[in-house]
């Protein structure tokens, strides 16, 4: 898959720029076109009984948003502005779930507790879970380049995690080395993954290091984050909802869990 048609979601929080500076890294790194979409949380201006729709205050937070996009864009063959102007929780998850799935692949924020609730807590995970697109989460705290060189990658056998490395490739085309995590709780069968997906992204021209590990408890993700910051990871490739492998970890525990303690982007594809 290439990437040619982006999407940035933003808002007027402070991590806005940063996203936005990393999307159009990427599209200018892949020649695609880039749509900024600007949605987040406001309340009708109410006068008398009759509610006014959009308020000042949205209105001035999306030309503000519209603004900074325009500026950093200036140098991208294709971006367009998009304003989902709608304020409520459920307007928002849906409509930005919709358009999610007319791109390549979504940018979006993680959510931070600490620092207001401009957007619905659980949005990045309703994208991701249903847009059908691979979402990149750039985390609340850092600054990062859209040149990936040091990828890790967590495989576990699942759809998603496979759906989630045929996404990555094109972030990770010239990459130094990828590495591949592969989480199993027999060593055999570990190895053998190991083989097959070198072999493949070795076709691709990708050269693949591998790291098995064996997991008999609950502490699955922290392993993954530790290998992130022992490998001075630089993106993490996830498959996003689908089934660990063991029964004490439910359905898409791993992605909430990842979501809130992320520390590099991720790519989650489900």
């Amino acid at each position: 898959m290439s990437l040619k048609n982006l999407m940035v979601h933003l808002d007027q929080g402070e991590r806005s720029p940063v996203r936005l500076e990393l999307a159009v890294a990427l599209a200018k790194k892949h020649r695609a076109r880039l749509v900024g979409v600007f949605g987040q949380r406001a309340q009708a201006l109410q006068v008398g009984i009759v509610a006014s729709w959009p308020s000042p205050a949205y209105l001035a937070a999306a030309a503000q948003t519209k603004a900074l996009f325009e500026n950093a864009c200036a140098g991208l063959e294709q971006a367009h502005w998009h304003d989902i102007n709608r304020g409520s929780d459920h307007e928002l998850l849906r409509q930005i779930t919709d358009i999610a799935r007319y791109f390549d692949m979504i940018i979006m924020g993680q959510h931070d507790e600490a620092k207001g609730d401009l957007v619905p807590a659980d949005l990045p995970e309703e994208v991701i879970v249903n847009s059908g697109r691979p979402v990149l989460m750039v985390p609340y705290a850092g600054s990062f380049s859209a040149d990936f060189q040091r990828p890790l990658m967590a495989w576990n056998k699942s759809r998603e995690a496979a759906h989630a490395f045929n996404d990555a490739l094109p972030l990770i085309e010239g990459c130094g080395e990828a590495t591949i995590v592969s989480l199993d709780t027999q060593h055999e069968h570990a190895q053998a993954c190991c083989a097959e997906l070198t072999s493949h992204f070795a076709c691709h021209g990708v050269k693949i290091k591998t790291d098995i590990l064996v997991v008999d408890d609950i502490g699955i993700m922290d392993m993954l984050l530790n290998r992130v910051t022992d490998r001075d990871a630089d993106l993490l490739v996830m498959g996003a909802h689908g089934q660990i492998g063991f029964p004490f970890v439910s359905r898409g525990a791993g992605t909430r869990y990842i979501l809130r303690h992320m520390t590099v982007p991720v790519l989650l594809s489900n």
